[in-house]
C-alpha cells in the first residue's frame, strides 16, 4: 500500500494544500450552519439524529450492533445518540423477530414524518446552494463528494461486519 509521502510526490503539493484548505472551510462552513435547511425546520435537527434516522429509513430496523457497524462508530455511541430519539417518540424500539432476546430499532411514523420535514429543507438548501450550477455540476459534485467520504471512510474508520443478531 502506498504511503502518504509516495501520494504527495506525485500531486502538486500546491493542489494538496489547496484541496484540504477547502475541505477544512467547507467543514467550518457546515458546521457554522450545520447544514440544516432552510425554512421552519433548519437546524432543527443534529447531525446525529439525522444519520441515525436516515440510515434507519433507508435499511429498515435493526439492532444497536448492525447501526453502528453501517455507520462506522461504536454501539456505546449509538445507544448515547438513540436514547433522546426514543424519548421523543422518533425511534422505536421492538423484539428482534427472530431473537426474543434481542432488541431492533426501528423508525416510528413521528420519526418518519419528522424527517422527511428535515430532508426537504435541507433539499431546499442545497438547491439554494447551487441554483447557478447545472444538473450536470450538481452530479459531479455529488459524485466526488461521495467518492471522497468513501476514500476518508475507509482510512480513518474501517467498519466492523456486523454480525447475524445484530
Amino acid at each position: 500500500m502506498p504511503t502518504s509521502s509516495d501520494m504527495t510526490t506525485h500531486t502538486d503539493p500546491a493542489l494538496l494544500d489547496a484541496l484540504q484548505h477547502q475541505v477544512a472551510v467547507f467543514a467550518r462552513r457546515a458546521e457554522q450552519s450545520r447544514l440544516g435547511g432552510v425554512g421552519q425546520a433548519r437546524n432543527s435537527m443534529d447531525r446525529a439524529a439525522y444519520l441515525l434516522l436516515n440510515r434507519l429509513d433507508q435499511e429498515g430496523p435493526m439492532g444497536v450492533k448492525a447501526l453502528a457497524a453501517g455507520m462506522g462508530i461504536d454501539s456505546s455511541t449509538v445507544t448515547r445518540q438513540v436514547a433522546p430519539l426514543v424519548d421523543s417518540g422518533l425511534v422505536s424500539r421492538a423484539t428482534h423477530p427472530e431473537d426474543g432476546r434481542a432488541v431492533v430499532l426501528q423508525l416510528s411514523d413521528r420519526g418518519r414524518s419528522r424527517l422527511e420535514e428535515v430532508r426537504a429543507s435541507r433539499r431546499a438548501l442545497m438547491a439554494l446552494v447551487t441554483e447557478e450550477w447545472s444538473e450536470e455540476e450538481r452530479d459531479a459534485f455529488c459524485t466526488l463528494l461521495t467518492r471522497f467520504n468513501s476514500s476518508l471512510a475507509t482510512i480513518t474508520t474501517p467498519l466492523t461486519p456486523a454480525g447475524p443478531n445484530s
